[in-house]
Formats: structure tokens, sequence, C-alpha cells
């Protein structure tokens, strides 16, 4: 378990964030973004930034990269490649269980993720089967949203969700990502929804939303 970027508190360890990048990126990509969230070190938290597997994509003509998942098609709601997803929500639920294991409780750990690290944090977190502080979503959207009700646990069900989104995003566009955000509506999560006027990426404004909402996850 050191496949990952990991920041630990300068006070005792009593929270953890668990953040997974997007594609062709690593743990390293939202590294700087820990000390703009401004959250206060009396928290505790580790935040932790696993590195996705290395395989070919072959919307990248095969190119060999970090990626949770193969993309086959630029239209997301027709490629999804079940057991790459299942193999990446296995990484992510072992570092949910070593962080267990370290002594904090799930209703301390939020999963969160960035574009295809979103699409992973969401397909794992409404399955795990331990109460999670939150779900953070950036710039992604709900695979498999269609059998959710066939898989999803009932214990996730009020698992507070914020998702945020680019107004312009050409890799996932924002219509896709609405349409996950009523799906998970439809199922009645509490879900919370802000678009930003950017591309596919992060803002100050969304930073600060962020770190106002860990906040309010991890600071009771």
């Amino acid at each position: 378990m050191n496949d990952a970027v990991i920041i630990e508190p300068s006070t005792n360890h009593q929270a953890s964030i668990i953040w997974l990048h997007g594609l062709g990126s690593d743990g390293h990509d939202f590294e700087p973004i820990v000390p703009e969230l401004k959250l206060p070190e009396e928290l505790g938290i580790r935040f932790i930034f696993p590195h996705a597997p290395l395989r070919p994509v072959t919307i990248n003509g095969g190119m060999v990269m970090r990626s949770w998942y193969d993309i086959k098609d630029a239209d997301l709601s027709v490629q999804r490649h079940r057991p790459d997803f299942d193999d990446s929500a296995e990484i992510l639920e072992s570092w949910i269980n070593a962080e267990i294991a370290s002594g904090i409780p799930t209703n301390k750990i939020v999963v969160a993720g960035f574009s295809q690290g979103g699409a992973i944090a969401l397909h794992c977190g409404l399955r795990f089967p331990l109460k999670l502080a939150g779900l953070l979503i950036l710039s992604s959207y709900l695979p498999f949203a269609d059998i959710l009700d066939q898989e999803q646990s009932e214990i996730n069900r009020d698992t507070s969700i914020l998702m945020m989104h680019g107004e312009y995003d050409p890799v996932i566009p924002i219509e896709f990502a609405r349409q996950s955000c009523e799906a998970l509506k439809a199922y009645q999560y509490p879900i919370e929804w802000h678009d930003y006027p950017m591309e596919h990426a992060v803002c100050a404004e969304e930073i600060k939303r962020t770190g106002e909402w860990l906040f309010t996850r991890l600071g009771s």
C-alpha cells in the first residue's frame, strides 16, 4: 500500500480523504490543492492520493498511461468496461480499509475524485458496505446508473455528495454530468450541485466550496 502520495496531518490523525486523479495524471496532480482548502490543522486529516494502474487506453491509440479504466469511445454513455471499474473500486476499497485498520472510523473518511477518479469514487462509494463521511465528485459522472438500484449500499443512501462541473467541459459534457446528478436525485441521494464557467479543470470558487464542504463533513 505505497502506490500513492500521502500527506500526513501535523496533529493527531483523526480523519482521511482519499482523492483519485484523472486520466493520464497521477497522485501528485491534486497534491498542491491541500493548503488551498484552508482546513484547520486540528481536524487531523490525512490526504491520500493513489496512483492509478498503468494500462493501454483505446481512445488514445492504445498508449499506456495511468488510467482507472479503459476508454473505448468518446461517447461515455456507450463505453463501459465493467471489470476495469470493479478492479479500480477494489483498489479504492483497499485504501479505505487501510484507514479503518489504522483506527479511523468510516464516517471520518471522504472519498473524492476528478474525472475518471470521480466515476470510480461514485462506483465504489455508493456500493461500500460501511458509512462514509461523503463523496466529492469533480468534473465527472455516474457510471452504471441504470443498475445502481440493484447494487447500492443502503447504509450510504443518505451520504452527502458534492458534485461540481465546468460549464464548458469538452471532455465530460456538462449535460452528461447533469444527467448523473438527476439520476442520483431520483435515487434520493442528498446531492449538492455547482457549475462554474470553466472547462475540464478546477477553479478558485470550486476549491473554496470544497474546503467548506469538507469542513462540514469532517469538522464535527
